[in-house]
């Protein structure tokens, strides 16, 4: 299924389409402030478990990221004892930024990696977030990659559904995608380290 959801204004009734399908344990592909990505329930093991195939990669090991609608629920996913690192994410989120927590214990053991940590999102786009808050749990995220050795990210919704619509139980049309993905910044240990620099402006940390 392929559904065209506006990206500023997204159609409630299509959203709820989409939560409907997560709430179901399916898996689906949506646009970001940056790539498109692959996302499903958090709280869905099975889900979990179908998207760490699609990557090729263990749960355990899939180091996946989640998407949340704001900060106001962090702590129930990670755990955030430096002010510093919360007022930096308050100033970058929404926005094209991943910062990696240690996870808290609430995280559903499906997707706790081995390193016990978790990259949090608050993308700068409507259609994930109002996604989050309908469904009532952040969602799964991490990119959708192309196998050319030039593009690097799939762009164009019409051409991944072309490439996932056996994989998949949903992709969402909001449009042409960016190339460039979220900068990473790693908050262990209440330090910030670059770990990738993407679309996210790093003088923004400082």
């Amino acid at each position: 299924m392929i559904l065209r959801i506006h990206p500023d204004n997204p159609q409630p009734r299509e959203l709820q389409k989409v939560v409907d399908i997560l709430k179901g344990g399916g898996v689906i592909i949506y646009p970001t402030d940056t790539v498109y990505g692959l996302g499903c329930d958090i709280t869905n093991k099975k889900a979990v478990e179908r998207i760490a195939k699609l990557k090729g990669l263990k749960p355990e090991k899939a180091n996946l990221s989640i998407i949340c609608y704001d900060l106001s629920h962090i702590s129930d996913y990670a755990k955030l004892s430096d002010n510093r690192v919360f007022k930096i994410m308050k100033s970058a989120l929404p926005g094209p930024f991943t910062f990696i927590l240690e996870a808290s214990n609430n995280l559903p053991k499906a997707f706790t990696n081995k390193k016990k940590t978790i990259g949090i999102r608050v993308p700068n786009h409507n259609i994930p977030r109002e996604l989050v808050r309908l469904l009532g749990n952040p969602i799964v995220t991490t990119s959708i990659r192309d196998e050319d050795d030039i593009i690097e990210y799939s762009t164009d919704p019409s051409l991944i559904y072309e490439k996932f619509e056996h994989l998949v139980d949903c992709v969402i049309d909001g449009g042409y995608g960016n190339q460039i993905p979220s900068t990473i910044v790693s908050c262990l240990d209440g330090d910030l380290e670059i770990v990738r620099e993407g679309l996210g402006d790093v003088n923004m940390l400082e």
